[in-house]
């Protein structure tokens, strides 16, 4: 005689629904992110500028490089961690695609990993970028001068930098996004 007792069956064992795969658009996002970094650190570090300025009457040579602001050298040292971020996540995206099975487990070390590197990013972003407002604009309440009518090659460079890193910072945050949403699609309902 048949048993009449329902069968359970167990949940470990059922598989997420499938919904759509967004892990090409991840790896895209990823070398997008490899390639905002190193755009931007490659023009920030070719900056160097150097200009006659009067000094007590004497006209002295006075160079302008990123290394000489703290500002800019996190900047440097944000984007370098950034674009080797990108590299390990891109090849890592890359595996997942090769090995779905390990999927959400890498989607949510990439959702932390992400959060912490955008975070590293808009704050150096920040930084350069309130540093070189000042030196196009200066601040006459505490008496600092603009610099950018005279270090005019300089002051694109950054300006080109800091355009790309905030390109840089809206991709990651692409990123996160779609982690997080991958992740709450394939969460049963």
């Amino acid at each position: 005689m048949a048993s009449a007792e329902p069968e359970y069956k167990s949940s470990s064992t059922s598989q997420p629904p499938a919904g759509v795969d967004y892990s090409k658009v991840d790896v895209i996002l990823r070398f997008l992110l490899l390639a905002a970094s190193v755009v931007a650190l490659a023009v920030i570090v070719s900056s160097d500028q150097t200009e006659l300025v009067l000094f007590q009457k004497i006209l002295v040579p006075q160079p302008a490089k990123f290394k000489y602001s703290p500002a800019f050298v996190y900047f440097v040292a944000a984007f370098s961690v950034s674009g080797l971020y990108a590299l390990v996540s891109a090849l890592a995206s890359i595996s997942v695609i090769q090995k779905p099975e390990f999927k959400l487990k890498f989607l949510l070390h990439f959702l932390f990993w992400d959060a912490l590197i955008l975070g590293i990013i808009a704050s150096a972003t920040g930084a350069a970028g309130s540093v070189a407002y000042v030196g196009l604009k200066g601040n006459s309440h505490v008496g600092w001068i603009k610099v950018c009518n005279v270090y005019d090659k300089f002051c694109r460079h950054l300006a080109g930098s800091i355009a790309v890193a905030l390109f840089g910072s809206i991709v990651t945050v692409l990123l996160i996004w779609l982690s997080a949403f991958t992740i709450h699609s394939r969460v049963p309902k």
